[in-house]
């Protein structure tokens, strides 16, 4: 699948200026971190876009701080999506599909409550360190690449915004969670 969408490479270079850490390059498009939200988001791709890579070595707490200091975008209204899963482990999930049994392992559910419990309390300390605040947390999320960009939409976040939760419900499959909320 392609998504068309017209690049900001204005935007991109403000970016580099909140952040001076942040590398510009535009070597990559689009990958599937982006597209097919912004496929159902925006259909026409008549919205110009571009995606921030994660730095996959840095510690979560350089994530979170980089959502902060990006927050100076928001406030200009340009739309800041933190595309991940919070629970997202494929190498579990795969073993499970090989037995031919997609059944959740039962930890999922729990973990899910707990974090939606840290978001809700706005618990950025717990969330910031996933990999030891909870007897999950590694095990739901042993790369960062999926979990780290939801440390974005929080260090955007004020004391005044509100939490909606779009999608919530038990996970269906096995070390998955599909919680999506919005921050306005």
């Amino acid at each position: 699948m392609f998504y068309k969408a017209k690049g900001s490479p204005e935007i991109a270079h403000e970016v580099k200026k909140l952040a001076p850490n942040v590398t510009e390059t535009t070597d990559w498009g689009l990958d599937h971190g982006a597209w097919p939200k912004l496929m159902h988001l925006f259909p026409k791709a008549d919205v110009p876009v571009f995606q921030m890579s994660i730095d996959y070595y840095a510690d979560p707490n350089y994530h979170y701080q980089l959502g902060k200091q990006l927050k100076a975008l928001r406030e200009k209204g340009v739309l800041i999506i933190g595309s991940g899963s919070l629970i997202h482990n494929l190498r579990l999930a795969g073993k499970k599909a090989q037995q031919g049994d997609m059944t959740p392992f039962g930890w999922e559910a729990e973990y899910d409550e707990w974090l939606k419990k840290q978001i809700d309390t706005r618990n950025f300390k717990d969330l910031i360190n996933y990999e030891t605040s909870h007897k999950s947390g590694k095990l739901a999320s042993p790369t960062p690449d999926h979990y780290v960009p939801v440390l974005y939409s929080l260090g955007l976040m004020d004391n005044k915004d509100e939490i909606n939760y779009f999608y919530e419900g038990e996970p269906t499959i096995p070390a998955f969670s599909e919680r999506s909320f919005i921050i306005s």
